[in-house]
């Protein structure tokens, strides 16, 4: 299982790390359609892991939406005289509201459950809230490179990347070393407090690794929006492991050996990138 991991991070990382900082936005927010079919197809599964048409019917919708937000909004109209697109923007406040539900959900699962366990409708308008906010939030962060700063949009998604790895493999190290107290048993059993604490603690290394970079950054906001957003990470991994706790299934797919679904390598980020795009709006723009 190691080696399968490591050698899937071997070649997935360079693809990620050259799709967000070498292709234009215009071919980046097609390529993401792509990416996006595949999470859609495995959030298919959460909805009706036994029936192909639920999942290929699910898949066609997030398709038709995805297409239709990259000709709605063509990527040099996201952002208009330093604003985002009303109808990005309205998606993102969307997708806010709907991280803050899902963490009601989380806190009250497995009696939340009743409500939307059984029903594909709920599930599938979940699948749309969490995986089309992140979506959008990706087009709207790249597209903030220019010719004078090429790689300007390019740095902010990896910072939010570098934030949910940080958060993740402290989480990991500090569990496995530390964890005695659960988090939340009934979502993910494996997840501990001790964990959780450990992960918020080690993104000050890319709080550190800005203000190195960037020294005339407030240092006070940097640390509370970067917490803020480790925390926002550590909903979409628990907000997935419940729908896939309630869908009976351990991964969300097998195309990375290793690793699990597209799903399960973006839950994270799939509540982590509108949240931040939100706040570099409110704080940067």
């Amino acid at each position: 299982m190691l080696k399968h991991r490591i050698i899937t991070a071997v070649w997935l990382i360079p693809l990620v790390m050259g799709a967000i900082f070498f292709f234009p936005v215009e071919y980046f927010s097609w390529a993401l359609v792509a990416v996006f079919l595949i999470a859609g197809k495995e959030w298919g599964r959460i909805i009706d892991k036994r029936c192909n048409i639920t999942q290929w019917s699910f898949t066609l919708t997030i398709g038709i939406l995805l297409v239709a937000l990259n000709m709605l909004v063509p990527t040099e109209q996201v952002w208009l005289n330093g604003s985002l697109h009303p109808i990005f923007m309205a998606i993102m406040l969307i997708g806010a509201i709907w991280w803050a539900i899902s963490l009601l959900l989380v806190l009250s699962f497995p009696k939340s459950s009743a409500l939307w366990g059984k029903s594909h409708m709920f599930k599938s308008m979940f699948g749309q809230l969490t995986l089309i906010p992140c979506f959008t939030a990706l087009i709207a962060l790249k597209a903030l490179s220019s010719e004078a700063s090429p790689y300007y949009g390019g740095t902010l998604v990896f910072l939010v990347m570098l934030t949910v790895w940080a958060t993740d493999s402290g989480a990991y190290f500090a569990g496995k070393a530390l964890g005695k107290h659960k988090l939340m048993p009934n979502v993910s059993p494996a997840k501990t407090i001790e964990g959780l604490v450990g992960g918020l603690l080690t993104t000050m290394i890319v709080v550190a690794g800005i203000m190195y970079v960037s020294p005339e950054q407030e240092v006070g906001l940097i640390i509370a929006v970067t917490l803020f957003v480790a925390f926002v990470s550590a909903v979409g991994d628990l907000s997935e492991s419940m729908f896939k706790r309630v869908a009976e299934i351990k991964d969300s797919g097998t195309i990375l050996p290793g690793h699990g679904g597209v799903l399960d390598r973006i839950d994270s980020l799939t509540a982590a990138l509108p949240v931040f795009t939100l706040l570099y709006i409110a704080f940067w723009m």
